[in-house]
């Protein structure tokens, strides 16, 4: 953040006690600590735990996870269950976070969890959101999955260890 967001005044770093450099703005008067959006991805494993889904939107043919921005009020648990509720018409449970991430080309906060799918049904896409949905085996998610982008380092970070891939 390079500008107040109240006064739109040049802000520089100055020292706050407890908090180190942090952005200041000489004209309000004020620190001005960084504001982004939060949102979630998730890593839906079928009931099987032996296959991901993945997903293709907005008239791209790159496979992405699902993900969705956390409403005012909302925590990110119930951010993940919504998400693969409305874009995939599933319900699922056995939530676990896996990490996180900045995605700076949309000043955006990624939390990335994974959960247990109740079914492998994809008859209730929303397809105005999702173009395409599949399920494919780990090794099928690795190749498959966008190529350098951030939805690629959860996945495999996800398959290098998470607990809900321990009890396959």
């Amino acid at each position: 953040m390079n500008y107040c967001y109240e006064c739109g005044t040049m802000l520089h770093k100055r020292f706050l006690e407890h908090e180190g450099e942090v952005p200041y703005c000489e004209t309000c008067g004020c620190y001005r600590f960084p504001i982004f959006s939060t949102a979630v991805s998730v890593i839906v494993l079928n009931p099987g735990r032996d296959k991901i889904l993945l997903i293709q939107q907005y008239g791209r043919a790159s496979n992405i996870l699902v993900a969705g921005y956390i409403n005012k009020g909302e925590n990110a648990e119930h951010t993940v269950v919504r998400e693969v509720q409305e874009e995939i018409g599933l319900t699922v449970g056995e939530l676990a976070f896996n990490r996180s991430a900045y995605f700076d080309r949309s000043n955006t906060l990624m939390l990335n969890f994974s959960c247990v799918a109740e079914s492998e049904s994809l008859e209730h896409l929303n397809r105005q959101e999702v173009d395409q949905a599949a399920w494919f085996t780990f090794d099928e998610a690795k190749q498959a999955i966008r190529p350098q982008s951030l939805a690629e380092q959860f996945l495999l970070h996800f398959l290098e260890g998470n607990s809900l891939t321990e009890t396959l």
